[in-house]
């Protein structure tokens, strides 16, 4: 599958939103990514679906959405109706995870799901023909900016095997300290789907720094 960058908005400057967004465009962005935290899943609060509205009338580029929330179900449908195509909830919550993504589906969206630096990837054996992506989480949620945790790597691998077993057409998304000195790595182990935060927008030229990222993943 071909690979695909979403940089994450949550590093963006959002007094120069549209600015930051722009510049990620014209390096070669192909998604943008929401965080969506409550302060209850995770202790941390971001936003709403209404960034997801600004979002789209800034960009044409799809949207796709982690949900650290603890109720996803009530806010889904708000989240499609404002424009995202690709939801992950979290299989470690305590909700019924299957009925949250097939939710997601039976509205229109694309079901992922998401699952935490210590979650065995066979998790998610029993969404695999429900789900269109599983996002693998390097650092651990509700914070951007951390260290990229080094038993993420063979976790792709593993989990590469995995899908290509039962379900090939599921792409691997991976979230947390993505930066340019190991994404050929991370793609070389399985991951083909790209969220990248500060790598992006804090760097001194964004559209410089996407070119770069998307650069490393050219065969």
């Amino acid at each position: 599958m071909e690979p695909l960058l979403s940089p994450s908005i949550l590093s963006a400057d959002f007094a120069h939103l549209e600015k930051d967004i722009r510049a990620a465009e014209k390096g070669g962005a192909d998604y943008f990514h929401l965080d969506i935290m409550d302060g209850i899943f995770v202790p941390n609060i971001t936003y709403g679906p209404i960034i997801a509205e600004t979002m789209n009338r800034i960009t044409k580029l799809p949207l796709d959405a982690h949900l650290m929330v603890a109720n996803p179900r009530k806010y889904i449908p708000d989240f499609i109706d404002a424009g995202v195509e690709i939801l992950y909830p979290h299989i470690e919550a305590d909700y019924d995870v299957f009925r949250t993504v097939q939710l997601i589906n039976d509205l229109g969206g694309k079901a992922g799901i998401t699952l935490n630096p210590g979650t065995p990837v066979e998790w998610v054996e029993p969404l695999i023909d429900v789900i269109e992506s599983v996002l693998i989480m390097s650092v651990c949620p509700g914070f951007g900016g951390q260290k990229f945790i080094a038993s993420t790597t063979p976790k792709l691998t593993k989990l590469r095997s995995l899908l290509d077993e039962l379900k090939p057409s599921v792409r691997i998304a991976i979230d947390g300290g993505v930066k340019k000195s190991n994404i050929a790595e991370l793609y070389r182990a399985g991951a083909d789907f790209f969220i990248a935060g500060s790598a992006v927008f804090k760097a001194d030229d964004i559209t410089a720094a996407t070119q770069d990222l998307k650069n490393e993943l050219e065969d």
